[in-house]
């Protein structure tokens, strides 16, 4: 093939090859007629086992994977629970009880809560050992500062076991069908998305946290 020229081909012409990238609108080589193309870029891939520069695709870079996947999936999950430990310790009294809710929707201390039952919930359906004498908070309980630390602490330890576990392939536990690091992206999104809903709660209602509080937040190498 003469690879001097842009040539639009089908994904199995050219696998294997070198690099490619979709260009829309193109009349595809098999004669399937417009559509979604693919257009050589005439870039070889490098030989087998052949350095590859900084930055280079496939390349690894430095410092990855430094401890096994697992320690590092765990300490991604405790930077979270520490995210949280944070804002409930820097969150005034008043604050907790705020809401933007109209209809008797959850404050903020409840907000909290509701994490902790979701963990909790998980627990209960992927790996029932790890759930048992786990409580739960009932649907307007608003626990204190100190039940919420203790059981949110609790379900934290809980669902770190269950990553551990899974890594393992150990029996009676399970993550979600796409595998363990995206059942953590989950648990995080999840839990994200209730931080950012609590922060511009406060906001709205008049008790923000600290700026420094809200910076620390994103400090994932300090916090």
């Amino acid at each position: 093939m003469d690879r001097s020229r842009a040539d639009v081909l089908p994904l199995s012409a050219v696998l294997g090859r070198g690099r490619a990238e979709w260009r829309p609108g193109v009349a595809q080589a098999d004669g399937r007629g417009p559509g979604q193309g693919l257009r050589w870029l005439g870039v070889p891939r490098p030989a087998v086992g052949a350095p590859r520069r900084p930055g280079a695709i496939g390349s690894r870079p430095r410092g990855i994977l430094r401890a096994p996947m697992v320690d590092q999936i765990v300490e991604a999950w405790r930077t979270n629970h520490r995210i949280n430990l944070r804002l409930i310790e820097r969150i005034s009294d008043a604050g907790m009880r705020c809401t933007l809710s109209t209809r008797g929707g959850r404050n903020v201390v409840r907000q909290f809560a509701h994490l902790h039952n979701v963990r909790v919930w998980h627990l209960n359906r992927r790996a029932k050992s790890l759930a048992k004498g786990a409580r739960t908070f009932a649907t307007y309980d608003e626990p204190d500062r100190r039940a919420l630390v203790a059981a949110m602490s609790d379900s934290a330890r809980r669902v770190e076991d269950l990553f551990r576990l899974a890594s393992e392939g150990a029996p009676g536990v399970r993550t979600i069908k796409r595998g363990l690091i995206p059942y953590l992206a989950y648990f995080i999104a999840h839990e994200s998305h209730h931080r950012g809903n609590i922060l511009l709660t406060l906001k709205q209602c008049g008790h923000p946290v600290d700026s420094t509080t809200r910076y620390a937040i994103w400090d994932w190498d300090r916090i």
